[in-house]
């Protein structure tokens, strides 16, 4: 029941981001980055991420059709987070969903211009990454558990 409310709380910002509401009235196949600071095959995040892509696809965006989703796993190495981060905003996404302190921080840093969506930030008020969780301000939305339900 909790992934399945992560991931309807990160489908719904990553829908709800002006920037991929576009992708409705356009043919322009848009991109998603993925920044997670763990090993690629920890069990656990893949069975949240099949859950996201199956959520995504549920909503109508197949990846390799109309969205293209590029995953950077930096297995807990800072320095492979901060370079995936910097690549991921190279590539110039859409949005980018990170995971974590860990990955939300490099990402945060690296952009103040593309949507980020996180969790698993216990909090993301007194890290720095939010001015308060009713109004995140900048380019950070967070999937708490109040948007996550909705």
């Amino acid at each position: 029941m909790r992934r399945r409310n992560f991931v309807k709380g990160i489908i719904g910002l990553t829908v709800a981001s002006p920037r991929l509401a576009r992708a409705q009235r356009s043919e322009r196949v848009r991109r998603l980055g993925v920044l997670m600071p763990y090993g690629a095959n920890d069990p656990q995040v893949q069975a949240r991420l099949a859950a996201l892509v199956h959520g995504l696809q549920q909503l109508g965006w197949s990846d390799g059709s109309n969205i293209k989703i590029d995953y950077r796993w930096s297995a807990g190495n800072e320095n492979d987070t901060r370079k995936y981060a910097t690549e991921l905003v190279a590539l110039a996404p859409d949005v980018i969903f990170a995971s974590g302190s860990a990955g939300v921080g490099p990402v945060h840093r690296a952009t103040h211009t593309i949507p980020i969506v996180f969790a698993l930030i216990p909090d993301p008020v007194g890290s720095g990454f939010v001015e308060s969780m009713a109004r995140p301000g900048g380019n950070i939305r967070s999937c708490s558990r109040r948007l996550c339900r909705t």
